[in-house]
């Protein structure tokens, strides 16, 4: 990984915490989710006429990304909707690089080294602790925390599917406005179904923030798509995941959410953790 990598997938990291934020800030995840992934697919539409068509080859990794993301939406409404951002979202991000650095040695032929080995060993730990800590008692703590992890293993999946699809495309841009496209219809689609008329108006008060989120959504993943063109996915996966401080952070400044000092522990741990996967040249 390059320093030029690095500081992109940083960049990616904060936009990612910050678009996720948003979404989880609006209380109806279904209306979050409509404006995010219809704006997504407005934003896609807007780049086609703009950038080349994807290659042949990375149409079947385009439809398989697509579903991937619509279920990862679904998973992520859900989490929001029962956890505390501070521990659903380090757990759904932390659960991904663990997942991919299989993934990748597996389909893709990128064997980590006993240094990357180690690092998600550590990141296991983390993990784990998060997972635990406030999972006790109610049953939507419980439930959050399945979803969350579901959650983290759709990332994964679409992780390396793009990671492979995007390298056969040809073009970043390209791969990523069609993406946009085909994942951003469905949720919209789901919505209008099940609120018909209703839904205009619950859009109305929160179209604002939720397009920014869109606009956010749509940046952070183009640059991530960029960036796994130029290095292993595993370690890009695991430096993208430093969004886990930013989201701690923000669950903590912006939405009055208890940390707490083993969540601070467990959080570091998955940080050093992946700062082991990573190797910079």
């Amino acid at each position: 990984m390059t320093p030029l990598v690095v500081c992109v997938v940083l960049v990616a990291a904060v936009t990612h915490a910050s678009w996720n934020a948003l979404a989880h800030h609006i209380r109806d995840q279904l209306v979050s989710f409509t404006l995010i992934a219809g704006g997504g697919a407005l934003i896609g539409l807007a780049l086609v006429p703009f950038t080349p068509l994807p290659a042949a080859g990375a149409w079947p990794y385009l439809l398989a990304s697509a579903a991937l993301h619509v279920a990862y939406y679904a998973l992520l409404m859900k989490s929001f909707t029962l956890g505390d951002f501070g521990q659903t979202y380090p757990i759904a991000r932390g659960t991904a690089p663990l997942v991919v650095t299989v993934l990748a040695a597996v389909f893709v032929g990128e064997v980590p080294d006993g240094r990357q080995l180690t690092g998600v060993a550590v990141a296991c730990a983390g993990l784990t602790g998060l997972a635990l800590w406030g999972a006790r008692g109610k049953g939507a703590h419980r439930t959050a925390l399945f979803a969350a992890l579901a959650t983290g293993l759709s990332i994964a999946l679409y992780t390396v599917v793009d990671g492979v699809g995007v390298r056969a495309s040809g073009t970043t841009l390209g791969y990523i406005a069609w993406l946009m496209v085909l994942e951003g219809l469905c949720i919209p689609a789901y919505a209008l179904a099940v609120r018909r008329r209703a839904l205009l108006p619950a859009l109305r008060p929160h179209a604002a923030r939720g397009l920014l989120g869109a606009a956010l959504s749509v940046a952070a993943y183009a640059l991530v798509l960029w960036a796994q063109t130029r290095a292993p996915l595993a370690p890009v996966a695991a430096l993208r995941e430093s969004s886990i401080i930013v989201g701690a952070a923000i669950g903590a400044l912006f939405f009055k959410e208890r940390f707490g000092g083993p969540r601070v522990a467990a959080a570091g741990l998955m940080v050093v953790g992946i700062g082991l996967m990573l190797h910079v040249a």
